[in-house]
């Protein structure tokens, strides 16, 4: 199985929500980095690569991509614009992979939205739609 590179701190600062800032302020503009909730960050890029007993719980790279961007929207982690960075994040976590996702960036942030509004409770159906729109859409960009 290929290694999978991991999403870090500064992966989302200086890619994810650089991007986030630059191509979708919209309406609203994304605060500075700092002004981050820090733990929740933290937790969020880490949840995806955790194991219990030797064994990680979110299987393989599309399951680990879309549990990150589950928790991006889910969690909160910045003050605003957590749908746009989510967006931003999953595309440089693919990017760093060798991934890409061949989709209209609307249509990835109006699944955003869904994921946003989606209730806590379909949480494990939410995930798993993620990862059957990650699968279908997922290329692998030539060298």
């Amino acid at each position: 199985m290929p290694r999978i590179n991991i999403i870090t701190i500064e992966n989302i600062r200086y890619l994810a929500h650089f991007m986030a800032k630059k191509t979708m302020s919209w309406d609203e503009p994304i605060p500075e980095f700092e002004t981050r909730y820090k733990n929740s960050l933290e937790s969020c890029i880490a949840t995806p690569f955790q194991r219990f007993d030797k064994k990680f719980l979110y299987k393989g790279f599309i399951g680990k991509a879309s549990v990150l961007f589950y928790l991006m929207i889910k969690n909160h982690p910045f003050q605003n614009g957590n749908k746009r960075i989510a967006v931003a994040t999953l595309l440089v976590f693919l990017f760093i992979n060798k991934k890409w996702l061949i989709v209209d960036n609307k249509v990835l942030y109006n699944m955003a939205k869904w994921v946003a509004q989606s209730p806590i409770e379909a949480k494990d159906d939410v995930i798993n739609y993620i990862e059957k729109f990650v699968k279908k859409k997922l290329v692998t960009p030539h060298p």
